[in-house]
């Protein structure tokens, strides 16, 4: 609030504010100092200041009035007087721009030596000769201009008194020194030994301790963990404004105060307001007629009026001022992070820069070693050659120097006896040295040349990318469904999006609420996942990624697959011999063999039931049904392998069935019209078989695990129908209950 108590001119709290037309303040002392007066008949002005129209007559001059230097009192009091209003050359003299105790004020433009944005232009000594404004001279024209937004108010004849004060403020001033003299004085210091203690010097915000100065030195250095805290000015005192308290301190300031005045009629206390004119007036002041035709209402309402106003601007005030606070934490939040990131960048890019000059080291090494290879092999072809021409060269002359002692013989028949063995070893010999054998095998060049351009422009053209995360992708529901125990999800990315996307990861719970597990990564936006539970419910997700990192999450989609089963007998899967029809319903066999059929559908948990209509049965046959696994040998019947787990059945009775394992015997078969009945329950575990609703003997497996397909084994003479989609139904679960 300090900085609201203080002079724009001077910078120090206000003395005696009055209030300008543009409703700032100004201390009365500096409103005699700013004040500009231009004397009409000066003729030694600077061009900005010279008068633009004629002098106006001039009137008498007061008596006694001299031209010589007057002190700044006597200026300041003729500008508060109704002498302001006379037009005589001592006035004129006393108000000169140039006069010695005028200030000279002319411009507000800022100035690095002038902290309040005020500047005093110099003063320009008169001509010789006109140290006094010759008689006669004309009335001088008054203005004053704020020094804060630079509008300029002409003064009329009553002077600066033209102004009101702002005695309010006044008070106000008056309350802040004692509220800040009295908080002075009671804040001590709460680490002083002495009695009493010192009177506090700052106040650590951290600590939340009031030291004095001696205190501070010795138990709060500014080093070391200290160093980061935070010192403020002793707080202020509980009783003084601004201090947390009541306000008693003021109370008793504005107690002895004395109610304003009229400015016009001494006598007359304000009453009311005239809110054309937007000041107070007195009852007499109506009375004379002044404020006959303007808006007059009382000014304890008015008083009110505006209180409640300015309370309800305070509150936008004060919202802002909260916001800002808010901000404030977050940019220092900000700076925080940025440091922070700062130095992670850093240490990322020096691990980076290392473990490039790592590789570079390591590839330099390899290179080395390939050069070092060449070499020895080089030096050691070049060596056996060396040896091998060296040896050949000692035997060519060795046995050339003993031709030559031969040839130097004169024994003729001893000469024929070795010359035909010496002419054939000349001849070999001449032989050895065969064409290139006297030319080097290797060339002192190495075929070895480093490509190293490509890498430098790499190292030049290093450089960060301004490459983000990609956004967040977008599920579209209106493509996502499930059929049966697939589901199908679509997702895009959003509208504008300029971030290169590389591909999409799609995750998938385990239908209970489990982790989430990756089920595809790649580029395409759609995608179809087989093999899920039945009556399950899926939590699905996609993010995005690119080579600057991984994406956000997609919003998650929740997908709930069929309750029941709904598939066909398979043709891709099934024996060659097995016949199906157009729709995949029904099956028989080109062969009086068993063949296997399976159908499309794959369970690993819950309970499941489907059907098969027996339509045609001839001769007898033994057709099996039951479950089995992907893998189940086709050319046989069901259940003979390990990989099935059937029940066999003719026209009286019906066998359990597992690696070729006959147990249970039961009475009853089938005919044309039967319908057989397979109760797949993977919650507990079991198989169960019904014919025409009535279940046929025990349960035929149990603890059975894993993951089953629905299975069928048949010959030439049986045509079975299947119907699926169907829930358990009532007979069977009635039929249930007992064994249960």
């Amino acid at each position: 609030m300090e900085e609201e108590l203080k002079c724009p001119v001077c910078g120090s709290l206000f003395r005696e504010p009055i209030i300008l037309p543009c409703s700032h303040n100004v201390c009365l002392p500096c409103a005699r100092t700013i004040a500009v007066q231009t004397p009409e008949s000066e003729q030694h002005l600077p061009p900005l200041l010279h008068p633009r129209g004629p002098a106006p007559p001039a009137a008498a001059a007061a008596p006694g009035a001299g031209a010589g230097p007057g002190t700044a009192a006597g200026s300041a009091a003729c500008l508060d007087s109704e002498c302001a209003a006379g037009g005589g050359g001592d006035h004129a003299d006393k108000l000169s721009l140039h006069s010695e105790t005028d200030s000279g004020y002319g411009s507000y433009t800022p100035s690095l030596k002038s902290p309040n944005g005020v500047r005093v232009l110099p003063l320009v000594p008169a001509p010789p000769g006109a140290a006094a404004a010759p008689r006669g001279a004309g009335p001088a024209s008054s203005s004053l201009t704020c020094p804060q937004c630079h509008r300029s108010a002409s003064l009329d004849q009553r002077g600066l008194r033209g102004f009101q004060r702002n005695r309010l403020l006044e008070a106000i001033v008056q309350r802040y020194q004692q509220g800040r003299a009295a908080a002075a004085a009671a804040a001590k210091c709460q680490l002083c030994d002495r009695s009493p203690p010192e009177p506090a010097a700052v106040l650590c915000e951290q600590c939340e301790v009031l030291y004095c100065a001696a205190c501070q030195l010795r138990c709060h250095p500014a080093r070391g963990p200290f160093a980061k805290h935070r010192l403020a000015p002793p707080p202020a005192h509980p009783g003084a404004p601004g201090g947390g308290g009541d306000g008693g301190g003021g109370k008793g300031a504005g107690g002895g105060r004395k109610l304003p005045t009229c400015a016009e009629h001494d006598l007359e206390n304000y009453s009311m307001y005239c809110v054309s004119c937007r000041s107070p007036v007195c009852y007499q002041c109506l009375e004379e007629g002044k404020h006959s035709k303007h808006d007059v209402k009382a000014l304890g309402a008015m008083w009110k009026q505006h209180k409640a106003q300015l309370s309800q601007a305070l509150n936008g005030v004060s919202d802002k001022a909260k916001e800002a606070k808010e901000f404030l934490v977050q940019l220092k939040n900000l700076l925080q992070q940025i440091q922070e990131n700062g130095l992670d960048y850093e240490a990322c890019l020096v691990a980076q820069c290392d473990a490039l000059v790592d590789a570079l080291t390591r590839q330099k090494a390899k290179l080395l070693t390939k050069v070092t290879k060449e070499r020895e092999h080089k030096l050691k072809v070049v060596w056996d050659q060396i040896n091998h021409c060296t040896l050949k060269l000692r035997q060519s002359t060795g046995l050339m120097e003993y031709c030559l002692e031969v040839i130097k013989e004169n024994d003729p028949s001893g000469f024929l006896q070795i010359s035909d063995a010496l002419i054939k070893r000349v001849q070999v010999s001449q032989e050895q040295w065969v064409k290139g054998a006297l030319e080097p095998k290797v060339s002192a060049e190495f075929d070895l040349t480093l490509d190293s351009e490509p890498l430098l422009q790499s190292i030049h053209q290093l450089d960060f990318i301004q490459m983000k995360l990609p956004p967040v992708p977008l599920l579209q529901l209106e493509k996502c469904c499930t059929r049966n125990n697939s589901v199908t999800l679509a997702w895009r990315m959003p509208p504008l999006s300029h971030n290169p996307v590389e591909g999409y990861i799609l995750e998938l719970d385990d239908g209970d609420g489990g982790q989430f597990r990756e089920v595809y990564v790649g580029k395409e936006t759609l995608c179809t996942i087989d093999g899920l539970h039945f009556n399950s419910t899926y939590n699905a997700r996609v993010k995005a990624f690119n080579s600057s990192g991984v994406g956000p999450y997609s919003k998650t989609v929740i997908l709930q697959t069929s309750d029941v089963a709904w598939f066909t007998f398979d043709p891709s899967s099934a024996h060659r011999d097995i016949v199906l029809s157009n729709d995949n319903q029904t099956a028989t066999c080109n062969s009086y063999d068993d063949r296997v059929v399976l159908g499309t559908a794959a369970f690993s948990k819950g309970v499941h039931y489907w059907e098969l209509h027996v339509d045609r049965y001839d001769n007898h046959p033994d057709p099996a049904f039951g479950i089995a696994r992907i893998n189940v040998v086709k050319d046989m019947m069901l259940g003979k392998d390990d990989k099935a787990w059937a029940m066999y059945v003719d026209n009286n009775r019906s066998w359990f069935m597992h690696c070729n394992s006959h147990t249970n015997r039961t009475e009853g078969g089938v005919s044309k019209g039967a319908t057989v009945g397979v109760l797949l329950d993977l919650n507990k575990h079991n198989l169960t078989f019904y014919i025409n609703g009535q279940q046929q003997g025990p349960p035929a497996f149990e603890n059975i695990e894993g993951v089953f397909m629905p299975a069928l084994s048949l010959n030439r003479n049986v045509q079975v129908t299947l119907h699926t989609g169907l829930e358990v139904p009532q007979c069977v679960k009635q039929t249930k209950l007992p064994n249960n």
